[in-house]
């Protein structure tokens, strides 16, 4: 017996369930795949994080800029980069027929959500 482990028959642990607690769905047995989707699905994933990485970088570049670390020419560069990569961004989500990169993450939120989960947030 390792530290930590509870052993017990199911029965033993009935004390202590919850009894609001449904279990979880089970998976189907088989997946139905189709090609066309899975590639939409992987494209909208790859897009997804692209477009995180992408907000990351214009965030990243605001404060480099309102800090006053950057020239002229460089505000110049990074804008006009920071607009191809959007404008790209829109052409692939159109190729691949995508609507929306915001992926839903389960109890974590959404991936672009504008909202913090009210458990990262700092105690006030």
């Amino acid at each position: 017996m390792q530290y930590g482990e509870v052993r017990g028959r199911p029965e033993d642990f009935e004390a202590f369930a919850d009894p609001n607690d449904t279990p979880e769905p089970k998976l189907p047995r088989r997946i139905n795949l189709e090609p066309e989707k899975v590639e939409q699905g992987l494209a909208q994933l790859v897009l997804s994080l692209v477009e995180l990485i992408r907000q990351l970088m214009e965030k990243q570049a605001l404060r480099r800029i309102e800090g006053g670390g950057l020239t002229a020419a460089e505000v110049e560069r990074l804008g006009a980069t920071l607009y191809r990569l959007e404008r790209k961004m829109a052409e692939l989500k159109e190729h691949f027929k995508i609507d929306g990169l915001n992926i839903d993450l389960g109890p974590l939120g959404n991936l672009l959500g504008d909202e913090v989960p009210a458990s990262w947030k700092p105690a006030q």
